[in-house]
């Protein structure tokens, strides 16, 4: 069995880097010496391939040189602090991932060490593969993918999970905001009053009503589950806040709301290891296998050629297509020239999988777009920012909506003003408050200001005007009732007045797809007639139906480990009989 060179453990603040690529150093190689000259290394990072060189002269690395990227401005910072790293300490080993910029720097660490190989000789090239069978191929190494694999082999099942991308976690490495859930443990050890019929109340309204109430009814019920699931394996869930479209404090992240994402991908990573799966990173499935309907294994391609597993049951967790904007354009033209928030592999493969099955796609022209994507980039200023209490002001320097709204109705407000893109505004409390605003520091996205004349004077808006908004909201919030938009008191949680004061450009950028592929409640995919297709699951936001015309922030990372450990479970019960 091909062993694992690299496995990624992703945190927001401390990853400790290794690859998930399909190459391996024996034990002994491990003990070679660096070779003078110049050696070339290939990392992934955030916004593609990271292609970089290391000089070596005297057995000791004296330059990195970046060859070719497209990471953001953003990321220089981190990539020039990891170059420093590697040439005090000689060896990629021990240095963490930069917060904040945790792919591209992680990117940069696989690339370097890549390089460190090769000057030593001991490189393998990316793995040669050949036909193989096991029980349950799982397609995709996001949040969903890996929560059906640990599932499935929890049961049993031998699992090799396939991702086309050089780096796992898809867009799950992105998430931010939390977990919804409702009576969970973590809720009522914090007296927080919430059921399951409020959450399963939200949903359906946020979504327009458009969703299948039987995938929510699923949702709402495992939610709980779900939080104690991730706590049984470390996760931090411990910190319980409220995003827009939610009636209760039901969003769980970690303390200090801290980013979700990464840190769930550390607990689902180390996990993945510890049983043992085999997560192959650069194996593109092009197709599944199918015999008079039933789905047998699947077709993939590599760097080296081509190859085919056989299986007993395939999980398609290979998330949405919001990377894909000719698809996008085709459904919606109205987001034709938008940013996405998307990782690269968001492409929509898997539609084109299952035409030949008749397998309908549900919801497919309901895409997202988040009201606070970063001015001019991907990088999303998550709705807890905002749920801790910021504000949105526009050019005139005063607000012009409630900004607690779904994130549809916001999207749409933000639209209408000039320019399409407005100011997120906060202080010194709200950046306490929330850990994931560091990374935006970090990342140089923030203007800063010690008053509010000085942050608009930095803003180049009216002065007057937004001092008497800032002013103005302050006694709106003292008074409990916001009398201009409607805001509820309890998410009104400071007043605003602690400098020093910051500020980011935002506007709306393409986030989440809601429609894909049809499934029933035990994420067993189904054809037009409602048959199950045998063999056949799916989990995430490849799937359709659970969010219906808009998804509450929160939902999804429920959606993704509810709905992975179904896939799972449903997949292990069918092979393992």
């Amino acid at each position: 069995m091909i062993k694992l060179r690299y496995i990624i453990a992703l945190l927001l603040s401390i990853i400790i880097v290794a690859s998930c690529d399909n190459r391996h150093l024996e034990t002994e190689e491990q003990e070679a010496i660096m070779q003078d000259g110049e050696f070339e290394g290939l990392g992934e990072g955030r916004s593609g391939m990271i292609k970089l060189a290391i000089e070596v002269r005297n057995h000791i690395i004296t330059a990195i040189r970046i060859i070719s990227q497209s990471e953001s401005k953003f990321a220089q910072p981190a990539e020039q602090q990891i170059i420093d790293a590697v040439l005090q300490k000689q060896t990629v080993e021990g240095i963490d991932a930069i917060s904040g910029a945790t792919l591209t720097s992680r990117g940069m660490l696989t690339a370097i060490g890549m390089a460190i190989d090769a000057s030593k000789g001991v490189w393998k090239e990316e793995a040669e593969y050949t036909d193989t069978t096991c029980d349950i191929v799982v397609i995709g190494a996001g949040g969903a993918g890996m929560a059906a694999a640990i599932q499935a082999a929890s049961m049993g099942a031998n699992v090799i999970v396939l991702e086309k991308q050089g780096i796992i976690g898809g867009n799950t490495n992105y998430a931010t905001g939390g977990l919804n859930a409702a009576e969970t443990s973590v809720q009522k050890s914090q007296g927080i009053q919430d059921s399951k019929k409020s959450h399963f109340d939200d949903t359906m309204v946020g979504g327009y009503r458009l969703n299948d109430s039987s995938l929510v009814a699923t949702l709402v019920e495992k939610a709980p589950d779900a939080v104690d699931w991730l706590i049984s394996f470390g996760a931090d869930m411990s910190n319980v806040g409220k995003l827009a479209g939610s009636s209760q404090k039901r969003t769980h992240r970690p303390e200090g709301g801290a980013a979700v994402g990464p840190h769930i991908m550390a607990v689902l990573s180390r996990a993945v290891q510890e049983k043992n799966i085999t997560v192959r990173t650069r194996n593109k499935v092009t197709s599944l296998i199918s015999d008079n309907g039933k789905v047998t294994g699947v077709n993939v391609e590599t760097a080296n050629g081509q190859y085919r597993i056989e299986a007993k049951a395939v999980i398609i967790a290979t998330g949405g297509f919001g990377a894909n904007l000719t698809m996008v354009e085709n459904y919606r033209p109205q987001f034709k020239g938008f940013n996405t928030s998307n990782h690269n592999g968001a492409t929509g493969d898997a539609f084109k999988w299952v035409s030949s099955l008749n397998v309908p796609l549900v919801d497919i022209d309901q895409i997202q777009i988040h009201p606070t994507g970063e001015k001019g980039s991907h990088i999303l200023i998550t709705e807890a920012v905002r749920g801790n209490g910021a504000i949105l002001v526009n050019r005139q320097g005063v607000r012009f909506a409630n900004e607690m709204l779904t994130r549809d109705k916001l999207s749409d407000a933000i639209l209408g003003q000039t320019g399409k893109s407005v100011f997120i505004v906060f202080d010194q409390s709200v950046r306490e408050s929330l850990a994931a605003i560091e990374n935006y520091s970090q990342q140089g996205l923030m203007v800063t200001a010690n008053t509010t004349t000085q942050l608009a004077q930095a803003l180049g808006i009216p002065e007057g005007a937004f001092v008497e908004t800032m002013d103005k909201y302050g006694k709106w919030q003292a008074s409990g009732i916001d009398g201009e938009f409607g805001r509820k008191g309890e998410e009104m949680p400071r007043p605003l007045n602690q400098p020093p004061y910051y500020a980011i450009e935002v506007e709306p950028v393409l986030h989440h797809t809601m429609g894909g592929i049809k499934i029933n409640s035990n994420a067993e995919v189904v054809d037009s007639n409602g048959k199950a297709i045998e063999g056949l699951y799916a989990a995430g936001e490849v799937t359709g139906g659970v969010h219906g015309g808009n998804r509450l922030g929160g939902n999804a990372v429920a959606d993704i480990i509810v709905y992975g450990r179904i896939a799972g479970t449903s997949a292990a019960e069918s092979v393992l009989k």
